[in-house]
């Protein structure tokens, strides 16, 4: 996934960044409301990790303003504000879930996931390709019920594909997704990464749809 994340704590920020690239994800980080903002406008986001005290401005508001014009983009709260009553207001502005600081690393990465999987309309954490069996949530995959290990890119990768089953990723929206703003990406990484998925699961696992991009494949 492509993550924004808005938080001006700049040791919280930098560890939340770090972990969630850790995961295979692409994330920019901002620390004022005006720069989320400017991003938002350059680039599609699949979700956005929001704090609610700003020194240019509270979340809740620009939180609104983002559902008032139709945005949909996933955002999940991080703050310190823990009353019930914060955490109402939050939900009813618009946010899919809300996370108390100070929080487990693990748990934001179990919270963005589940949340990714409703919105790709499935959130069954479970996917069965052919004789490959995986487990989203745990991160595990199974080739005829062989354990085969994965890297942080590669899960990114497939899960792209998982989020939009029978739909064609371009080679530009896969970097997007596994990139951040300033990332040097050499021409052929995705490439790469999907000739090592192959290697893996099987060369049915991602169709190449030629001049276009790649889509998820049935396995075989």
């Amino acid at each position: 996934m492509r993550i924004l994340l808005v938080e001006d704590d700049t040791i919280l920020g930098a560890a939340v960044r770090d972990h969630i690239a850790g995961d295979g994800h692409s994330a920019d980080w901002v620390g004022r409301l005006d720069l989320a903002a400017e991003h938002l406008d350059a680039a599609p986001y699949d979700l956005i990790l929001l704090d609610l005290m700003l020194p240019d401005g509270r979340g809740i508001p620009f939180l609104r303003a983002l559902r008032r014009r139709g945005d949909v983009t996933p955002v999940i709260i991080l703050t310190a504000l823990d009353q019930i009553s914060d955490r109402i207001e939050g939900l009813n502005a618009g946010a899919d879930d809300y996370l108390t600081k100070p929080f487990d690393l693990a748990e934001l990465s179990a919270r963005l996931a589940a949340v990714a999987r409703r919105y790709s309309g499935n959130p069954n954490p479970l996917v069965d390709l052919g004789e490959l069996q995986f487990d989203l949530a745990a991160r595990t995959v199974l080739r005829a019920g062989r354990r085969v290990d994965l890297t942080a890119r590669e899960w990114a990768l497939f899960e792209a594909f998982v989020q939009r089953p029978g739909q064609v990723i371009s080679k530009a929206q896969l970097e997007d997704r596994l990139y951040a703003f300033g990332s040097e990406v050499e021409s052929n990484t995705i490439e790469v990464h999907v000739s090592r998925l192959r290697k893996k699961l099987g060369a049915g696992v991602v169709e190449t749809v030629r001049g276009v991009g790649y889509r998820l494949g049935d396995g075989r």
